[in-house]
């Protein structure tokens, strides 16, 4: 029995929802799953928006063929060609061979790639700002390279103001029998996963959302309709917003988060005195353990916070392992526009802390504090004095709202 949601009269969500994979792209946790959004849009002419992950296969295409019942595919719309939106190509053009694929023409040379079947003669190539008449629906479509692959692209339905935005506003989580963001407590239960998702899926390409959000701002949106997670229709302004604040790589929020290496505790305590003593002058601070806690949360907390606080033993001569990736993620995340503090550890020879200030010199705009807290083996007494130097120049430096 097929399970599907409406969004609208005319148009009904046909994806599903996977809660047994442990890691999204190989490397990101989803403990609370992840749904594959695919949308049938039912006019005089029919379109299927993308397809989903091989993991769902099965259940989609009976939610399609079912939805649309004796009638033909005429089109297939790939805005992104990530196996886990096209696998299923290979399956529609099997079961409506006359369907035509409505991509771009970089989508189109990633389709070779990844298929060995002839899909030249159902191409149907569009260009920025290209229209598709469907009856009483018109689809306007607009390129977003690298949001987040060069192929990319979204299309707006203009006659029900709905836009299919690949994958931006998406989130992690499975949608659990609502399709809306309004259906739940998105704020409380999801917002975390929402910028999760951006910061580590889309986080490095700022300037390309950016530049996509400039175009969809001359477009009257009652609704988006995205690749993972929820439908929205209410509070758009909101979410845009966010992306907005993300895309700029501004913080969120005046804070600290504060991620340790530890291997005794040591650095750990360092750490910890560190957030106790911002927390007396009234500074947030939310702490991490880069051992336990996934690299993708880490990620996402950075985003969101004004000041980042890196406390890492000495290992091999280099960074702690776990924290040496850590950074080296958060780089290649594009982060900027932080204030960063260092404290340091080695029984023999401490050096973390100068190599986390190379690698935070790559990033644009990043102050890192003066005075790394340099620790041999345990914070002494008089060392005290140290940390809450570095607690009051990270007061000093944030800016109160």
């Amino acid at each position: 029995m097929h399970c599907t949601k409406k969004i609208s009269d005319d148009l009904t969500w046909v994806g599903a929802s996977d809660r047994r994979l442990a890691m999204f792209e190989g490397v990101y946790s989803v403990p609370y799953g992840v749904s594959y959004n695919s949308y049938l849009l039912l006019d005089g002419k029919t379109v299927l928006f993308d397809t989903v992950d091989k993991a769902v296969q099965q259940r989609f295409m009976e939610n399609l063929t079912e939805t649309l019942g004796a009638r033909e595919l005429d089109y297939l719309v790939i805005l992104h060609m990530e196996p886990d939106h096209s696998v299923a190509v290979r399956d529609v053009v099997a079961r409506y061979p006359d369907v035509k694929i409505v991509c771009s023409a970089k989508s189109m040379e990633m389709m070779k790639q990844f298929y060995d079947f002839d899909i030249g003669q159902n191409a149907y190539i569009v260009k920025e700002n290209d229209t598709l008449d469907i009856g009483k629906h018109k689809l306007r479509f607009m390129m977003a390279p690298m949001v987040h692959w060069p192929e990319v692209m979204v299309a707006y339905d203009s006659t029900d103001k709905i836009l299919f935005s690949a994958d931006a506003f998406g989130c992690f989580g499975a949608l659990n029998g609502a399709i809306f963001a309004d259906e739940v407590d998105f704020e409380k239960d999801y917002m975390d996963e929402a910028r999760r998702y951006y910061t580590n899926i889309v986080g490095k390409y700022g300037a390309q959302v950016a530049s996509l959000l400039k175009k969809i701002s001359a477009l009257d949106i009652e609704m988006i309709c995205p690749l993972h997670g929820f439908t929205w229709r209410r509070d758009i302004e909101g979410i845009i917003s966010k992306y907005s604040i993300w895309s700029s790589y501004e913080p969120e929020e005046n804070g600290v988060m504060i991620a340790y290496a530890t291997v005794y505790g040591n650095t750990e305590n360092a750490a910890e005195i560190l957030s106790s003593k911002l927390r007396d002058k009234g500074i947030k601070t939310r702490m991490f353990d880069v051992s336990v806690t996934p690299a993708s949360t880490i990620v996402s907390e950075s985003f969101r916070w004004s000041h980042l606080a890196f406390a890492s033993t000495t290992y091999n001569m280099g960074i702690f392992v776990t924290m040496e990736a850590l950074i080296s993620d958060l780089t290649a995340h594009n982060i900027q526009n932080r204030t960063v503090a260092v404290i340091e550890n080695g029984s023999w020879a401490p050096a973390s802390g100068g190599l986390i200030r190379e690698q935070f010199a790559k990033c644009k705009n990043i102050r890192v504090l003066e005075g790394t807290v340099s620790i041999k083996s345990g914070l002494k007494a008089e060392q005290l004095s140290e940390i809450e130097a570095m607690a009051d120049a990270i007061a000093a430096t944030i800016i109160k709202k």
